[in-house]
């Protein structure tokens, strides 16, 4: 190797030695409020626990339990034997033990009240492996969903080529099928593996009253005991999800419905042949609406069911599988009014689609929060979306809406939302809704999204500084030949007026850069805000690139100085990869 040479190499490593992360000045700062000769005692660290991380209700036992976490560094000085010193402190801070969400809460929410009083963990498609024309159809995704919390799958059963089993699969696309009994087997088996509470099957139905029969003893033979199914008549109120503990719950429309729905959209298709639509403003009927968007999922929308021969519904509509159904669904005949309408004596589920939401939250925002009151709101991506991407989910969230239907094989900001969301209450798949939306006040009036609250309270967020990237990506994964210029981004989502992203300066050629900035975010809806986070490393020439991302519920956030994990764009955590951050309340 030439001398030239070697020296090139000598300093392209030296470029990408690691310096030790030291601790920030204002850590620094509060270990010398809360220390003495440079010793952290037990009662120093249970007083920081109580002032500082506003840990209320710790024990010295708890503090004892910070200290015994930190017995690896022993052996290396970083612990004197009275107590902590600056660089232990410092470990705890920034180590696995000091998360923004406490382990220990678990499943806090009331979970005695009715399903409908509950945001669910809902999947669309959950079957495919990738995008929405041509993946395959697979138990695996439906899997990786139950193992990650979510409670709602969707299955779109169509008979298989010879007409005498079931398959589930993407209807009119090119997606591989899978046969329905393997996805309803590992559904059994992984249902329950992330969280104790109900899991709901929501079937898209394409059959024929014989294959509905067969469905029915699939159904019946695999779950057994674990289904609940209170028999062919509407609930006049949803059981808890207390009550439904490791129990499947099967959603669809009844079949007699799929056949009078199918025969409105005839009469309706024919009668307005060649007109246009009326006006949104103007109570139009969305039955016969479809979507401007080409090639949108017309089995998604309820009714469409137009595979099969009427004459076979007419002469049969297979009553073992209509008595399976829990949840009815089923937008009814009318308009968007006679849908959203509230019926005293029976609950059902509707379905729309994210466009659908869009225009009726214009004109009904108030009759759809009154509406998931009492009864289910689903909403599904968009038809085009092809790619398995997904939508705002707060636009649902905020009106109420239980089942915000993603796509979970696919990765974007809008599902980091929905992961955020889900990490409340145990990561058990059910957040219990704010009351403003399950309560109407004393003038009967509900809550409306629209309107434009005054602050409630002000979350003040303060990135001191990250580190992890040197260990779990390539060192010449962000630069060739120099550190990466980091910065983070931060803010909230939520209701409108809540809606913010703010960012640090950038920091160049550093793998543990300190920012230490503070950032104000003043909430009119708490109950409704997630904090999203992301680094991003600056590129001169072309998109920035990806370092990190996690999203976390504002209500469950540990006030105080915390480690803050980051995910990757699918959500998967980083075994190294970490934010140290402060939360405050003002």
């Amino acid at each position: 190797m030439s001398k030239q040479s070697y020296k090139v190499c000598f300093c392209f490593r030296r470029r990408f030695r690691l310096a030790a992360a030291e601790a920030p000045e204002d850590i620094k700062a509060l270990f010398n409020q809360y220390s003495e000769n440079e010793v952290m005692s037990l009662d120093q660290l249970h007083r920081f626990l109580i002032e500082v991380q506003k840990e209320e209700n710790a024990t010295l036992e708890d503090a004892q339990a910070v200290m015994g976490s930190l017995h690896e560094f022993k052996h290396l000085n970083m612990f004197h034997l009275k107590g902590l010193n600056i660089e232990s402190f410092f470990k705890y801070l920034f180590g696995d033990v000091n998360p923004p969400i406490n382990p220990k809460l678990g499943v806090h929410h009331d979970m005695t009240a009715p399903l409908s009083n509950y945001f669910i963990f809902t999947g669309h498609n959950s079957y495919l492996t990738g995008n929405q024309l041509s993946s395959d159809c697979s138990d695996v995704p439906i899997i990786h969903a139950l193992r990650r919390g979510v409670r709602v799958i969707e299955l779109d059963i169509w008979p298989n080529s010879k007409k005498d089993n079931v398959n589930v699969l993407h209807g009119r696309t090119l997606t591989n099928p899978v046969e329905l009994v393997r996805c309803l087997r590992s559904i059994k088996e992984h249902a329950f593996f992330a969280s104790e509470y109900p899991v709901v099957i929501t079937l898209e139905d394409h059959l024929t009253p014989d294959l509905q029969a067969k469905v029915a003893e699939m159904i019946t033979q695999t779950f057994g005991d674990m289904l609940f199914s209170p028999g062919s008549e509407c609930l006049k109120e949803f059981p808890s999800p207390e009550s439904l503990k490791k129990r499947i719950i099967i959603s669809t429309k009844p079949p007699k419905e799929y056949l009078e729905a199918k025969e409105v959209k005839a009469r309706e298709n024919g009668s307005k042949k060649g007109k246009e639509e009326e006006a949104w403003g103007k109570e139009v009927n969305f039955k016969a609406k479809i979507d401007d968007e080409k090639n949108d999922d017309l089995e998604e929308r309820e009714g469409d069911n137009n595979d099969e021969d009427d004459s076979k519904l007419h002469q049969n509509t297979a009553p073992e599988y209509k008595r399976l159904i829990a949840i009815h669904a089923g937008k009814g005949k009318g308009s968007i009014s006679d849908w959203l309408r509230v019926d005293p004596n029976k609950v059902r589920r509707i379905s729309l689609s994210e466009q659908e939401l869009e225009k009726a939250v214009i004109s009904h925002g108030k009759d759809i929060v009154r509406f998931t009151q009492r009864n289910i709101l689903r909403v599904y991506p968009k038809g085009s979306r092809f790619d398995s991407s997904n939508y705002n989910p707060l636009v649902g969230w905020m009106h109420g809406a239980q089942m915000v239907a993603f796509n979970m094989q696919g990765y974007g900001r809008s599902l980091w939302l929905m992961h955020g969301m889900f990490r409340a209450n145990g990561g058990c798949g059910y957040v219990k809704k704010p009351d403003f939306l399950v309560k109407a006040g004393p003038h009967n009036e509900v809550f409306d999204p629209k309107v434009k609250f005054p602050v409630k309270s002000t979350l003040r967020v303060t990135v001191y500084m990250g580190e992890g990237w040197y260990y779990d990506f390539r060192h010449t994964h962000f630069d060739t030949y120099s550190p990466p210029d980091f910065y983070t981004r931060v803010g909230i989502a939520g209701v409108p007026a809540d809606t913010i992203m703010k960012k640090t300066r950038i920091l160049e050629d550093n793998w543990i850069p300190n920012w230490d900035e503070t950032f104000d975010f003043p909430l009119t809806v708490p109950e409704l805000a997630l904090l999203r986070i992301e680094v991003h490393e600056y590129d001169m020439s072309e998109k920035d690139d990806f370092a990190g991302q996690t999203c976390l519920p504002v209500s469950e956030l540990r006030k105080g100085i915390r480690a803050v994990p980051l995910h990757t764009r699918k959500g998967d955590k980083y075994k190294s990869v970490k934010l140290l951050m402060r939360f405050e309340f003002v």
